[in-house]
């Protein structure tokens, strides 16, 4: 911190009233500069720490950000885990005055510890920077810790995301009701890395009802017609869904159901359920849908 000097002035030197002013304007500059210090010694409006991981002691929280949702990649961690999408927060940490200096090295062994008490797997770790990934109470969370300028300051970056299996909960007689009533069924069951068309595992319950809705109806054909929002190209959202739809009819004839029944369709953002302008719209919009044939 950038402290005022005072200059020393003999008082031989001057009168009593241009003592006093020089007093004064020293006063005045000491004055401020505690009022500087007690400033940068507390929370940023509005700041609050993470309920899944504590401060060290001794910092204040300089910078704050949360976003509802946000996609971070991470340099450290690989494969599955190098890519976050959810609710995101990152909270920037600043030494006090007061506090006794710590090393880079130490605040990452700091926060490695504690992640590994709390049950977490750790990703990735370097002499100032720590990667780790939780999983409770059916909640998915990334965190990355830090360290800057020798300590001085450190920050978190985590993130968010709910499994997938809870989002949406899908069975065979809603999906048969849904097509009695209108003829087709919007399913949010099924779920695909952003931009790929490879089914994850987590869509396998998904799946499973509509196996069993097509046994159960043997006569019934569908039109499988992939949807996405509208972030991106048109051609390459109109191929993706073609590709997506493709998929999960391929995924449902690998479970024995004859592939005469299912015929593919891609209509990319063509059919919004609700607007691209939100993540809620845009979650609503990426979705495959079954229409009676």
């Amino acid at each position: 911190m950038n402290s005022h000097r005072v200059p020393i002035v003999s008082p031989r030197c001057l009168s009593f009233g241009r003592l006093a002013v020089v007093l004064v304007v020293g006063l005045g500059l000491l004055l401020s500069t505690s009022a500087a210090w007690a400033d940068e010694e507390k929370d940023v409006d509005g700041a609050k720490d993470h309920p899944l991981v504590s401060r060290m002691p001794g910092y204040v929280i300089s910078n704050y950000e949360t976003k509802d949702f946000d996609v971070v990649e991470s340099a450290y961690a690989t494969g599955a885990d190098s890519k976050w999408e959810g609710r995101t927060t990152r909270i920037g940490y600043t030494r006090m005055a007061k506090t006794k200096p710590i090393s880079m090295a130490q605040l990452e062994r700091n926060h490695e510890s504690a992640f590994k008490k709390a049950g977490a797997t750790i990703l990735a770790t370097d002499p100032r920077v720590v990667v780790a990934r939780f999983d409770k109470a059916g909640v998915r969370t990334w965190v990355e810790a830090s360290a800057y300028n020798d300590g001085h300051e450190y920050s978190l970056v985590i993130v968010e995301a709910k499994t997938m299996e809870q989002e949406v909960t899908v069975d065979a007689a809603s999906l048969q009701r849904a097509l009695n009533t209108t003829g087709k069924v919007a399913v949010y069951g099924i779920f695909f890395d952003t931009n790929k068309s490879v089914i994850k595992a987590s869509s396998n319950p998904t799946l499973d009802e509509i196996v069993k809705l097509l046994r159960q109806n043997p006569t019934l054909q569908l039109y499988v017609v992939g949807h996405t929002d509208g972030t991106g190209s048109l051609d390459a959202n109109l191929q993706l869904s073609a590709e997506r739809a493709a998929s999960v009819a391929r995924a449902l004839v690998s479970r024995g159901i004859a592939a005469g029944r299912l015929k593919t369709a891609g209509v990319g953002p063509y059919c919004p359920e609700a607007p691209n302008q939100t993540e809620d719209g845009r979650a609503k919009n990426r979705r495959v849908e079954l229409v009676q044939r």
